[in-house]
């Protein structure tokens, strides 16, 4: 189990790292870009839905959308239907930014798991599965 957590620490730092490195010449966080890609894969939703959808609690995902709004890459509405509820959306300019991102982010994985041969990348991803269902099932 030790071990187990060890890999896990690791491969999160390995991450983090990465991500930073990468969101940072965009001048995002990794939060940011998650709610971006988020907003730019689903389209406009209340700030309550990216809050779950990015594991946030809504006081914090309101920050996250507050500063993406000063980068003009993500803009608030009200609902026609409803005025107490705001939606957000992603702008142009994220748009064209979204390309970048996920290609930098594309490649690095596709090189790194490209070390790997097809068994190996199949272990992964089968451990992966695995974390994120004993993860889930500890939340419920």
């Amino acid at each position: 189990m030790d071990q187990i957590l060890m890999h896990y620490l690791q491969v999160s730092q390995h991450m983090s790292q990465q991500f930073r490195n990468h969101f940072g010449k965009l001048n995002l966080t990794f939060p940011q870009a998650l709610a971006l890609n988020i907003l730019g894969s689903e389209g406009p939703m209340p700030i309550s839905r990216l809050a779950e959808r990015t594991g946030s609690a809504n006081s914090t995902i309101s920050g996250i959308v507050d500063r993406l709004e000063r980068l003009e890459l993500a803009r608030r509405t009200r609902s026609e239907l409803d005025h107490r509820v705001i939606y957000v959306e992603a702008t142009e300019k994220y748009r064209q930014l979204r390309s970048q991102v996920e290609t930098g982010v594309n490649e690095y994985f596709s090189g790194l798991l490209g070390t790997l041969d097809p068994e190996e990348r199949s272990c992964v991803s089968r451990g992966l599965e695995l974390l994120d269902r004993a993860l889930s099932n500890r939340e419920e």
